[in-house]
């Protein structure tokens, strides 16, 4: 009876002992950050699509059981340069992170910035926001393919609503590359004097998305001709996707999270996992959602390839109208 006694003890100690060893391996995989909370710092105003959708991120991180916190801390100014410059300039010591968009690339091929993504290590691709390419309600046109053939057989008479040397400038430039199609483009200061013309019919297209337009898109006073995007909406069933009609492209506003160049790549690794876990939540995703916007998730490897992809299709029609130069 006492040995079998003993031989409790000594097995419930050795699992006590590994147990230990266990949860020691598991403190000592997690890299020591000078903070507690790391700031992300949005480079666009409070109140704004980014900084909104990063605030969920936020609230949901704060909900889980990870060995550090996010903070969104928001640097407007230049054009989302100010932030992107001070990110950039931070410590490499995982206190400091990025949130970014293809804003990055239209300011570094402006000239307003000497880098874009390359500039930072990639973290993890978050959510996304694929544009849909509305048309007025009096157009001369109810599908993409019709759009494009009356553009070709008119060439420069359908009007397109553009902030040039913005992400809404390069989607008619990708989409003119993408089918042959000629269009006049308009520019306009931002996206509600875009969206007022599309709506009053002083522009004939204009590029949209669910979080914005849907009200529109469902009462037809704009016309969903396609959705620039890998898969259709559940929210508009019926508008296909451009790849769908034969043109190969896609086209979003893409929030993914970078840190300063030289951060350690266990702690690159670190805020890559915690991001996940966060995409991964059902609350997150429900919320994303309900904002219009998809969640996403791309590593850091698998972010660092698709960002350099991206990069290189902006740089290609950059130069081709001459706004850029190798």
């Amino acid at each position: 009876m006492l040995n079998s006694r003993l031989s409790i003890l000594g097995a419930v100690a050795a699992s006590l002992m590994m147990a230990s060893s266990v949860a020691q391996a598991a403190s000592h995989s997690v890299p020591k950050l000078p903070c507690e909370t790391a700031q992300l710092i949005v480079p666009w105003k409070p109140g704004g699509g980014t900084q909104v959708l990063y605030a969920l991120v936020e609230k949901t991180i704060s909900e889980m059981d990870t060995p550090y916190n996010l903070k969104v801390v928001t640097v407007p100014g230049q054009g989302g340069n100010k932030g992107a410059k001070q990110a950039a300039k931070a410590a490499p010591d995982g206190c400091t992170l990025f949130a970014i968009h293809q804003s990055a690339i239209t300011s570094f091929l402006n000239g307003r910035i000497d880098f874009h993504y390359n500039g930072f290590d990639a973290v993890a691709n978050v959510t996304i926001t694929p544009d849909i390419i509305g048309a007025a309600g009096d157009a001369p046109f109810n599908s993409i393919e019709e759009m494009v053939a009356y553009a070709k057989a008119n060439p420069g008479q359908v009007t397109a609503g553009a902030t040039f040397g913005s992400t809404s400038h390069f989607i008619w430039l990708l989409l003119q590359k993408a089918t042959g199609a000629e269009l006049k483009l308009v520019p306009y200061d931002g996206t509600a004097e875009r969206m007022n013309a599309l709506l009053s019919g002083a522009i004939t297209l204009g590029a949209v998305n669910v979080a914005s337009g849907l009200k529109h898109l469902e009462a037809g006073t704009i016309k969903a001709l396609a959705i620039a995007n890998d898969d259709r909406d559940p929210k508009l069933p019926n508008t296909p996707t451009l790849k769908e009609r034969g043109i190969n492209m896609s086209f979003a506003l893409e929030r993914g999270i970078m840190a300063p160049k030289g951060t350690p790549k266990e702690v690159i690794d670190m805020w890559a996992g915690i991001i996940k876990q966060a995409v991964d939540n059902p609350s997150l995703q429900k919320a994303m959602a309900a904002k219009g916007t998809g969640l996403r998730y791309q590593g850091p490897a698998e972010f660092t390839a698709y960002s350099k992809d991206l990069y290189d299709a902006y740089e290609a029609v950059a130069i081709e109208i001459g706004m850029y130069k190798k």
